[in-house]
């Protein structure tokens, strides 16, 4: 059952909420917030499953726009935490159209790329420039407030989409090279010039990525009480609580190991093990292409979201501030794993 897992996941991610709300003041109130964007997830996605996912694919292009005009909004009107301007504000909540754009965009790249059906040459350059220029405009604007690890995810559900297709393996080998010479631009200019590299990014972006390259360098207060906080707990609990800068959010998976013991990470991995083999055989086993390109987008996405969400916090991998599904704090992305979720749990049928 699709259901069980998830549910492991959001009482472990409760219990972390209500032990930190109780030994720091400052999260008292995280606990009751994280219970009403679950009721509110489970809404949307009984709303999503009743109107049938068929007409979301109908008017995805009209969904999509109406997301680009609130990252559009956002950077005018929206609130900034954390150096970035990403949210909406408002007296009860607040919401971030980054994430709201992870669903959007899978959503429509799956109607749009349905809808070529050769697999010559041609065809799947089309693919291709359709697919990006579809993913660039949201990223530019994500670009602009800004959120590294959202430009990530939609990059991989864009990649997800086009590998579902199945283009030619040529064209993976001209993406390779393309990342490779991107990449050694772009470390070069981090080195060598980055004064140049910050005209180009702008100063905030620039700190972002500078954050994310400390990783290499080792850096980072962070990761240090988030290693601190691993390594002084047991098996099942620990004994003293270790202070861990957006443990909710980022660092949860600390924040649990912190809270619950080593057992706790244990049942994670095993939850989200059990769902990545359910949708998994989900995608083999899809027959209608709509629906086997959006299961593509979302694995992607949900995949790399836990192995960094997993890894940053156990130091292998660089901070990016990819919240880990199901289990860390937050509104609007709690909201968004369970209308993909509403799409997923749809039969064929309503297709």
């Amino acid at each position: 059952m699709i259901y069980i897992p998830i549910l492991i996941l959001m009482g472990i991610s409760l219990f972390n909420m209500a032990k930190i709300g109780y030994l720091n003041p400052y999260y008292a109130s995280y606990f009751e917030k994280q219970t009403i964007w679950f009721i509110l997830g489970f809404i949307v996605m009984g709303i999503i499953l009743l109107i049938k996912p068929r007409f979301l694919f109908r008017f995805s292009k009209y969904i999509y726009g109406i997301n680009v005009i609130l990252l559009i909004l956002v950077l005018f009107f929206g609130k900034t935490i954390n150096g970035s301007r990403a949210w909406f504000s408002f007296h009860f909540f607040s919401f971030q159209p980054s994430e709201l754009m992870k669903f959007s965009l899978t959503l429509y790249l799956s109607d749009v790329v349905r809808k070529i059906k050769k697999h010559d040459f041609k065809s799947e350059l089309k693919v291709i420039l359709k697919a990006g220029f579809i993913t660039l405009i949201p990223s530019l604007f994500v670009f602009l407030e800004p959120d590294t690890g959202a430009i990530i995810i939609y990059i991989l559900i864009m990649l997800g989409v086009i590998m579902a297709f199945k283009v030619n393996k040529k064209w993976y080998l001209v993406f390779g090279l393309s990342v490779i010479l991107f990449s050694g631009g772009f470390i070069y200019l981090y080195y060598f010039n980055k004064d140049l590299l910050i005209k180009i990014m702008g100063t905030s972006f620039f700190y972002r990525i500078d954050r994310i390259m400390t990783f290499v360098n080792n850096d980072s207060f962070q990761l240090d009480r988030a290693l601190i906080a691993i390594g002084t707990s047991g098996i099942f609990s620990k004994h003293k609580y270790t202070y861990i800068p957006e443990a909710p959010t980022d660092f949860i998976v600390a924040l649990s190991i912190s809270n619950f013991g080593i057992i706790s990470f244990i049942i994670i991995l095993l939850a989200f093990l059990g769902l990545d083999a359910y949708f998994l055989k989900k995608f083999f086993r899809e027959r209608k292409k709509s629906l086997k390109l959006f299961d593509a987008g979302f694995l992607m996405m949900f995949v790399f979201a836990q192995i960094e969400n997993i890894g940053m916090n156990l130091g292998i991998l660089p901070i990016i501030g990819l919240p880990l599904p199901f289990v860390s704090y937050g509104g609007t992305n709690i909201v968004v794993y369970f209308m993909f979720l509403g799409i997923l749990a749809s039969k064929s049928e309503n297709f």
